[in-house]
Order: structure tokens, then sequence, then C-alpha cells
């Protein structure tokens, strides 16, 4: 019932992404400006979006230090997996390494798990302390190690760190984070025209993206015959390891228990984020790779989904 409820509430979100592929196929509207509008959600209405809601929501209701640590420490112990199975591969280059941690250990928060948290437990709060985690610890990793591998000027290594670690400290994606956290934790009054105008921009994060990633798609195509055994990897990785990996990691070395541990195993469990199309977009790396692990994790996830829900509510 849980995962019926949950499918409803994400026809919007095949409806954007269905258009997007259809009008690319039919060409109304050309598969190559998918980077118009993946730029416009990460430089501008994906930080609308963040700022507003953690600038609303109540900080010290939403943290439990046990969990969110659980959390971390099996989201670290993942990085190091995804990172290390990486450099066995033969990647060495920082972009491709990252590109593949993002997409074995970030969620879909805000556009996938939200309403499958309303529909299960009435509530999303639970999941906006993980949302601050991954803007602010893991896409911190993530944009460090693009920044570090993107072309431009020379320098030493040290000197090269410093300048992807400072860039990535003022993507607007991180300072919109920061901001929120700031302004909230200060009680500072923010104007209410503010704060509607950045819903009313946040609000189109979700669509625009999803509409960019099915014009990518519409153009390349996507066969799921065609699906490489690094995409299985990160797909079983994703959909299944790390929810397990989680489970045990918060339940027997943090003590996490009753809905807490519920809530965590079922966020990590939630598919890899659009935010990886529009990443691998924004520094030309990996792009249809992707583009195939967004859905087929979203697709695998949503399948799963009865049997997460089973589990954790046992």
């Amino acid at each position: 019932m849980g995962g019926a409820a949950a499918l409803e509430k994400l026809v919007p979100v095949l409806l954007a992404f269905g258009g997007g592929v259809l009008l690319a196929r039919r060409k109304v509207v050309p598969a190559e400006a998918s980077k118009a509008f993946s730029d416009y959600a990460f430089l501008f209405a994906v930080p609308c979006y963040l700022f507003g809601n953690i600038y609303a929501s109540d900080l010290a209701a939403l943290f439990d230090r046990r969990a969110i640590g659980g959390y971390a420490a099996a989201a670290a112990v993942a990085v190091a997996v995804v990172a290390v199975a990486a450099v066995a591969r033969g990647l060495r280059e920082p972009r491709e390494v990252a590109l593949r941690v993002m997409a074995g250990v970030q969620v879909n928060t805000a556009y996938f798990a939200v309403p499958v948290f309303i529909t299960v437990f009435g509530t999303a709060a639970p999941i906006f302390p993980i949302l601050l985690f991954q803007v602010c610890v893991l896409s911190l990793v993530v944009i460090a190690l693009m920044e570090l591998g993107r072309a431009g000027p020379g320098g030493g290594r040290g000197r090269r760190l410093s300048r992807a670690v400072g860039a990535s400290l003022v993507t607007p994606l991180v300072l919109a984070c920061n901001a929120g956290i700031l302004l909230n934790l200060l009680s500072v009054r923010v104007p209410a025209v503010v704060l509607d105008g950045a819903a009313f921009v946040g609000d189109s994060a979700s669509p625009v993206a999803l509409f960019a990633l099915g014009l990518h798609l519409g153009g390349v195509g996507l066969h799921l015959r065609g699906t490489t055994r690094e995409e299985v990897a990160l797909i079983g990785f994703k959909c299944l390891v790390f929810p397990l990996l989680t489970w045990v990691v918060c339940g027997l070395f943090f003590g996490v228990r009753g809905d807490w541990l519920a809530y965590l195993v079922l966020i990590a469990a939630m598919p890899t984020p659009q935010n990886l199309f529009i990443f691998a977009q924004r520094y030309d790396v990996g792009v249809d790779l992707s583009a195939a692990v967004v859905i087929k994790t979203s697709l695998v996830s949503l399948l799963l989904l009865p049997l997460w829900l089973q589990t954790v509510a046992t």
C-alpha cells in the first residue's frame, strides 16, 4: 500500500521527465538545450529551494546526533568503498572518481524521498538533516574533487587543491545552504517577499532538472539491454548495499533504534539524485553514465520500495 501511494505521488516526476523525452524525440526542443536547463537548476533554482527550506526549519528539533552520526559514518564507509573500487578499475581523474562517489552514495532527498515520507510517515522532516549533510559535506567533497580535476591554470597540487576547495565553498549550492543555516541560527528576520520569491523559484528546481534529464535521454536514448557492468555495480551498490550498510552501521555500531533507524534506511534506499546529471553536465564528465544511473536507480528504487517499507516496519 505504501508503495502504491508513493507511485501516485511520483506521477509529476514521471510527467516532467517524460515531457523532456517526448519533446527531444520529436525534435520540438533540441536535446542540446538540456545544458541550459540544468545550469538554471544548478546555479539558481536548487539554491533557492535549499535556502528557503533550511531557513524555515526548526534545526534543533530535526537533529538526532546519534542518528545523523551513524548515517555520516555509513556514508563515509560507502564513499571509501566506491572510491577504492573506481581507482582499482584504473580511474585516476578526480572528476571521474567524484562522479561515481556521488552516484553510489548521494540520495534523491528533495524530489523522491519527500513524497515517499509524506505518504508513509505523514512528514518529511527527518529528511532535512540528511539533506543538510549531503549539501554541506558530501557535495562539498564532490565539488572540490570536480574543481580539482577541471581544466585550468597550472600550479602545484597544494595550490590546485586550495583553489578547488575555495571554488567549492562559493558555489551557489553551498552558499545557499550555509546562508540558510546561519540566518536560522541567528534568528535574522528575512522579509516574507524574499522567502516567497525563493519558494517560487525553488519550486521549479525539480521539474526543470527532470525535464533537462528527459531532454538529454530523449536525444541519446536509453537501452536497458545495453546496461554496462559499471552501471549494474553502481545501481546495485546504491539500491541494495548502501541501505544495508546504513542499517548495520546505524543499528549495530551507533545503537539507533525505532523510527530513526527506519528513516535512515529508507533515505539510503532512495535513488541517485538528478543533481548527478547536473554536476556531470556542469563539469563535462560522464554525462551519459550519470543520466543512465539516475533513471535506472529511480526505477529499481521504485520496484524495491515496497520491500524496504515492509522490512523497516518489522
